[in-house]
């Protein structure tokens, strides 16, 4: 509960219209795609960095918790006010304040929505490449906090890889800048990537630079379809071992292509088990060349058919209805837990055939997916939380899971975030040395542990349920 006293001082910096108490309009914030929630003490909604700052100072004189929120797509958890507090509403802050095309470079705050820097930055005739599936409303900052990927990984990298300097508000209350705008330099600690992937658990980001580039001249669009996932899983590795990087490379399993074929109808043949969706892009004549190889790869490795995009409309409409996946599989069953599991490249086949074993070992319901290319896997398992007994598999086949990606050199998370999801699993793959040196780094920067607390690193059992 916050006190009377305190929630004034918030109401003098923001207004006390954007102060919000009331259960109905509290609730809404205390939930993030995962369907997990905690309800709240209060949601202030800022519009500027020096709003931040005196929020967090009143915060941390009175040992509050601050949980930042963007979108609230997050799928781990991250924005979720585990153990109630303040949430931080960032939605306000949503300019694009430069987009320099000379250096190439653009400047944001963080509640700008990814779709619409694309799309601005487009008009500049620049590139933004990093496409998270939530594409259409998630927004900047929270994908800089999770280090947010996408179809385009594989070829062009995710947020972090163009992140090059940031306006953070530190919970002491101070506001420092990292990085700046040359896209090279040095000066001492990475302070800017100490930032990124941290999920809010360090400080509020409140201005980000980023990198832009030249938009591709020509984008080729192919449809693979095996009636086997193993080989699929073997075609990916041997397309990048024979030279050829692709723009998007997804994996997309029976369970996942009659879903989308339930609710969209794009034309995908049902008696498959898998599919590759695989974009080339580059000068003209390399794309030619690039296409050409894939073909011949996904040919000798038990491919029963290629199809090529026609037109742009027709690649929209595919590249849509990978985008569309988690919604339609959201609608098979009343809850649906996506997982993040990522390993090397060369070791994906072994993986798809992992999940798919550990799938068929609990019989449970999962659509698998992912960004294959750079190793990126998603088993989605959908159940029903009222079913005691089958979450309770359903928590056994993702530890499983998880055990058996970092047995292959993987890592817990490739885009999604670790949030309150993950962090039980931390000690697993960073070890206890690992995990003090991830509690060093918080307990420096945020020593009365009032940033985002209990996510990243699980200082102690918490009890979240689904909404």
């Amino acid at each position: 509960m916050i006190p009377k006293n305190v929630l004034s001082e918030l109401e003098h910096i923001v207004g006390k219209e954007n102060v919000l108490t009331d259960y109905a309009d509290i609730f809404v914030y205390s939930y993030d795609a995962t369907q997990l929630h905690k309800v709240p003490d209060v949601v202030v909604i800022v519009s500027n960095s020096n709003q931040v700052s005196r929020v967090i100072k009143i915060a941390r004189e009175n040992n509050i918790n601050i949980y930042p929120r963007g979108s609230g797509t997050s799928i781990s958890g991250g924005p979720i006010p585990a153990e109630g507090g303040i949430v931080l509403e960032l939605g306000r802050m949503n300019k694009i304040l430069d987009i320099d095309t000379e250096n190439m470079i653009a400047i944001v705050e963080p509640g700008v929505v990814a779709a619409v820097l694309d799309a601005e930055v487009a008009k500049k005739g620049l590139f933004y490449p990093p496409d998270p599936g939530s594409l259409s409303v998630a927004t900047i900052g929270g994908c800089v906090a999770e280090g947010a990927g996408g179809l385009r990984g594989l070829k062009y990298g995710t947020t972090k890889n163009y992140v090059i300097g940031l306006e953070v508000v530190l919970p002491s209350s101070e506001i420092i800048q990292t990085g700046g705008l040359s896209l090279r330099g040095s000066p001492g600690f990475d302070l800017t990537h100490l930032f990124v992937c941290s999920e809010g658990t360090l400080g509020i980001i409140t201005k980000i630079m980023l990198k832009l580039i030249y938009p591709p001249k020509k984008i080729k669009t192919m449809l693979v379809m095996f009636d086997e996932i193993e080989s699929a899983g073997l075609a990916v590795a041997r397309i990048v071992e024979n030279k050829v990087i692709p723009s998007t490379l997804e994996l997309l399993d029976k369970v996942s292509i009659n879903a989308i074929e339930d609710f969209n109808r794009v034309g995908l043949p049902r008696d498959i088990e898998a599919l590759l969706l695989i974009e080339v892009d580059g000068e003209p004549e390399d794309v030619e060349k690039s296409a050409k190889i894939v073909e011949d790869v996904c040919s000798t490795t038990g491919a029963r058919s290629i199809e090529v995009a026609k037109d742009e409309n027709e690649r929209k409409r595919l590249t849509q209805a990978r985008r569309s996946l988690f919604p339609v599989l959201a609608r098979l069953k009343p809850t649906a837990i996506t997982e993040d599991a990522t390993v090397p490249r060369s070791k994906v086949p072994l993986m798809v055939k992992r999940i798919h074993e550990i799938k068929e070992k609990y019989n449970l319901l999962v659509g698998s997916c992912g960004h294959v290319g750079d190793g990126n896997m998603h088993p989605i398992f959908l159940t029903d939380k009222r079913d005691k007994a089958e979450m309770e598999k359903v928590e056994k086949a993702v530890s499983e899971i998880f055990d058996y990606c970092i047995e292959l050199g993987g890592t817990l998370t490739g885009e999604h975030g670790i949030g309150v999801v993950k962090a039980k699993f931390m000690e697993r793959e960073f070890k206890k040395e690992g995990i003090k040196f991830f509690s060093d780094i918080k307990r420096a920067i945020d020593p009365q542990n009032i940033m985002n607390p209990n996510k990243i690193i699980m200082t102690k059992e918490i009890k979240v349920d689904y909404v």
